[in-house]
């Protein structure tokens, strides 16, 4: 039986993760902070909570990390942590470094002093890229366009100098959007979803929306995890691009999830130019054809598939809270 250790257990994607591990067997292990204090509800949402095992530990704390991987001596290390917000990002610049950056560093600098065999996966992000013109490739210059993204990009090349330095197996993946119900309330994919199915129930009246001629690239995020497990299966450390391979605008995104409850979005959107950011990335594309070459991965789901399944379940939970 494998062990993976999962920082940020308690996210979106720790949580896929987890249940991906636990269908091939792993022995799974999340930290959190607080273990105790800490409610873990996409844990319990996905019917995993009691099947992991949760320690705390604080990324910040570099004694911390180097205790909770030497008592538990993983196979696999995955770092889904940090504060993982684009625009709050703005708002709260040095927690967002820390959280990401500095929190990767004590993980590498942890596995080094510690000498052990174990294979290391760093969530990177497609924000590094900033606007793309085609979809871009693993090897594309970084241009990142928020503090979001600046750490992102900082924590990409500590994984490529500890892996050619200290011949670490550490590797980056990519990801661009991806989405499911588990995403939290504040991104703007939920926010839409949300309000959709609230004016769709006569509970709110309109949406206010900023920039909505951005373009990005939406997946769903349980096949995205896949392919977190993929590149740690690998020969050799390689960093890898994972998306769909097209984009649409934020607009389109809006159209289609007004569409599935049958409603017409202009009616019902209103642009406010205070949700502007301060600097923006307008279209972010990727292209995943080293991901399907090497690691034979594939998103299945494309953007109206997210948006389906998006709003079939955020209406019945609505509904169902009355």
């Amino acid at each position: 039986m494998k062990t993976a250790l999962i920082f940020g257990i308690s996210g979106q994607d720790g949580a896929y993760l987890s249940k991906f591990l636990l269908s091939k067997g792993y022995r799974v292990i999340g930290t959190s902070r607080d273990a105790e204090g800490s409610s873990f509800i996409n844990l319990q949402k996905l019917d995993i909570h009691d099947k992991v095992e949760l320690f705390s530990a604080s990324l910040h704390d570099f004694r911390s990390v180097l205790q909770v991987i030497s008592n538990n001596a993983p196979d696999e290390i995955y770092n889904l942590a940090g504060q993982s917000s684009v625009g709050l990002s703005f708002e709260q610049p040095v927690e967002t470094f820390e959280s990401i950056s500095i929190a990767n560093l004590n993980l590498l600098e942890a596995i080094r002093f510690l000498e052990i065999p174990v294979r290391y996966y760093n969530a990177g992000s497609s924000e590094c890229f900033g606007n793309t013109r085609k979809p871009v490739v693993e090897t594309d210059p970084f241009v990142p366009r928020s503090p979001y993204a600046v750490a992102k990009a900082a924590a990409y090349w500590q994984v490529a100098n500890y892996r050619e330095a200290y011949n670490l197996f550490a590797c980056s993946g990519i990801l661009f959007n991806h989405e499911s119900p588990l995403r939290p309330k504040r991104f703007v994919t939920q926010k839409i979803v949300t309000a959709a199915c609230n004016i769709a129930l006569g509970k709110q009246d309109r949406l206010d929306l900023g920039n909505i001629e951005v373009e990005r690239d939406w997946g769903w995020a349980p096949e995205y995890v896949e392919a977190m497990w993929h590149m740690l299966q690998q020969e050799l450390p390689e960093d890898f691009i994972i998306a769909t391979g097209t984009y649409h605008k934020l607009k389109d995104f809006v159209s289609a999830v007004f569409s599935v409850l049958d409603l017409d979005w202009q009616e019902y959107v209103q642009y406010d130019n205070k949700l502007l950011r301060p600097s923006e990335a307008n279209r972010v594309s990727g292209s995943p054809k080293k991901a399907k070459e090497v690691l034979g991965w594939k998103a299945k789901l494309q953007m109206h598939d997210v948006v389906k399944k998006l709003v079939e379940s955020r209406y019945q939970e609505i509904s169902t809270k009355g």
